[in-house]
């Protein structure tokens, strides 16, 4: 078993978060895999075996709207940078003893004794506060206060001691609870705020932004109690004195007594008041270049024209000399439309159609050894397709030839019989089916041999498949995996042999969309292929695989991030995809 993720309310926008999210569902899927490949070994004279869960793929992103492009190619960032888990439970390494730890880590008890006026006991959360959050906050029940009350609450980095209140310690900072005062590494506290006791709710926050740290008392905010908190790996902290002290911490998986997400959107408006008061008059003309290059980029013809006219009747009506940006010529808006037909095939989920244009329009880039990894994928996920459909006539119902075709496909027999896929109804794509009838009609129309394409790949797949029983799709899948293995399966590359594993493991599930594996049917992993494939098209044109615009929002999603890892400022409550993308 795993713990699950939980996202605290405040922090449901943060890039951080998201990012966490993200590597919690690979390492899951890394344990389900390993579970796959190596299954528990039933005991001696057991009949029974063990069932291992299978990998659970990430959704790909979905792909409509120009926004929406840009959305999903940002690239996530690498593995390698620094996760900066979110704290999550009391650290059982990190305690002084007389501490006990219940209710999964998140509460704490003081059972112990102390010796002298100064002595307490202190413990430390699993992982420190992330400046990437922007602020970060948690909040700590009073169960029992025990019989005085000598609680503190804040935080401390691992060089604080753990054998007194944080606060009292170097490098440590607290609220206690039996004065109110505010202790900044020193005993010589402040008066700070009202005492507080049992059933009380005490919240502390750190501001990465302003460098600030304040104090709620249930629900009430207390003002800054510390300023100028420039240091790192700063952990949520508690320490008791009394016997029968007992605190429960909420670090973000139930809702918190304080408005905090109030706060968080107070913060951010603060944030975006700044970058609106910046100039942008001399940014027109690289704007309207990156918005036409955009449109130009993904075969929005009618659009990237509309566009240019607009720009220019704008600066005409100006006066402007600046250069106006120009429209796409009219072998680019044949290319383009060519593109707009094989992209849309992808997304309707007809592979087979999308590979006749290809090798009718551009017959020699899935061939090229840089591409090879886009056909395998292209490839694979007609498969996937022809089990989507599969999936869509599950039912109740337990079909007779699942064990059959699983032995099958495993052994590497031969299938009964070969079915055409299985595809889903086609989804509308921006303004193609207007453009291309409209590029047509005006004599832009392809090489001849497209027509014949269009109306072959227009009366297959899609009906035959949809008329198909639900067990008769099988034997087609399982014909189609022989042919993928066939091609594919002496391929010594890892990532080859692994996918197929993970294609053919669909078979073993009776209903695949409520299988560990459900991700792989996710239609909105057509997405993906298709920008693939549009991307390695444009370069064997002689163009860049992305358009300048998708850079821009990449490299400044990267500044972002390093930014915010270094300062936890401004930076780490701006998200580019949610602020500035978004439909």
């Amino acid at each position: 078993d795993h713990p699950p993720f939980f996202t605290p309310s405040y922090l449901r926008h943060s890039r951080h978060v998201q990012r966490l999210q993200r590597l919690h569902d690979d390492h899951v899927a890394e344990l389900q895999e390993q579970a796959r490949l190596n299954p528990p070994q039933p005991p001696p004279l057991s009949t029974k075996s063990s069932h291992a869960s299978l990998k659970s793929t990430r959704s790909m992103h979905t792909h409509r709207a120009p926004v929406q492009d840009i959305i999903e190619r940002l690239p996530p960032p690498t593995e390698e940078d620094r996760s900066h888990p979110l704290p999550s439970r009391w650290n059982e390494d990190d305690r002084m003893n007389g501490l006990e730890i219940l209710a999964d880590g998140t509460e704490v008890r003081f059972g112990g004794v102390t010796k002298t006026s100064d002595e307490a006991a202190s413990i430390r959360a699993d992982h420190p506060m992330p400046k990437e959050c922007g602020i970060y906050y948690f909040e700590v029940t009073m169960l029992s206060k025990g019989k005085e009350g000598l609680i503190g609450i804040g935080f401390s980095t691992k060089k604080a001691g753990l054998n007194r209140l944080p606060g009292w310690e170097g490098e440590s900072w607290a609220y206690h609870g039996d004065d109110g005062y505010s202790f900044a590494c020193t005993a010589s506290g402040k008066a700070y705020g009202p005492r507080y006791s049992s059933q009380d709710v005490v919240g502390c926050g750190v501001n990465f932004r302003t460098g600030n740290c304040f104090f709620t008392k249930n629900g009430i905010y207390l003002g800054v109690a510390f300023t100028n908190i420039s240091k790192g790996g700063l952990y949520p902290s508690v320490g008791m004195k009394k016997p029968g002290e007992h605190l429960r911490i909420n670090f973000g998986r139930t809702p918190f007594v304080f408005d905090i997400d109030g706060m968080m959107e107070r913060e951010r408006e603060s944030v975006f008041s700044d970058i609106n008061q910046t100039n942008t008059e001399d940014e027109g003309p690289l704007i309207n270049k990156l918005v036409g290059q955009y449109l130009a980029h993904e075969g929005y013809v009618e659009t990237a024209k509309a566009f240019a006219k607009d720009v220019r009747e704008q600066q005409q009506s100006l006066g402007s000399n600046t250069t106006s940006y120009e429209a796409p010529n009219s072998e680019d808006d044949i290319h383009a439309i060519n593109r707009q037909k094989i992209r849309k095939s992808v997304l309707d989920g007809d592979i087979d159609r999308a590979l006749k244009y290809t090798s009718s329009y551009y017959p020699h880039v899935l061939e090229e050894e840089r591409n090879r990894d886009i056909y395998f994928r292209l490839k694979c996920r007609k498969f996937i397709e022809m089990m989507r459909r599969y999936a869509e006539l599950a039912g109740a119902a337990t079909s007779p030839v699942m064990a059959k075709s699983m032995e099958s496909l495993s052994s590497n027999g031969h299938a009964d019989s070969a079915q055409p896929s299985g595809q889903d109804q086609p989804d509308t794509q921006m303004e193609l089916d207007d453009q291309i009838q409209r590029e047509t009609s005006r004599g832009q129309h392809p090489p001849s041999s497209s027509d014949d394409i269009d109306m072959d790949a227009s009366q297959e797949l899609p009906v035959k498949a949809r008329a198909m029983k639900r067990d008769e799709l099988i034997p087609a899948a399982l014909a189609y995996g022989q042919e993928l293995q066939q091609e594919f399966g002496n391929d010594p590359r890892p990532h080859v042999k692994k996918q197929l594993q993970d294609l053919f493991a669909i078979i073993a599930y009776q209903n695949p969309a409520d299988s560990p594996i459900s991700g792989l049917l996710d239609q909105r992993g057509r997405a993906e292929i298709a920008e693939e494939v549009n991307g390695a098209i444009l370069v064997s044109l002689g163009k860049p695989s992305s358009a300048a615009l998708e850079k821009l929002c990449a490299v400044t999603d990267v500044m972002l991030d390093d930014t915010a890892a270094k300062s936890g400022g401004a930076s780490a409550l701006v998200n580019v995809k949610r602020d500035f993308l978004r439909p």
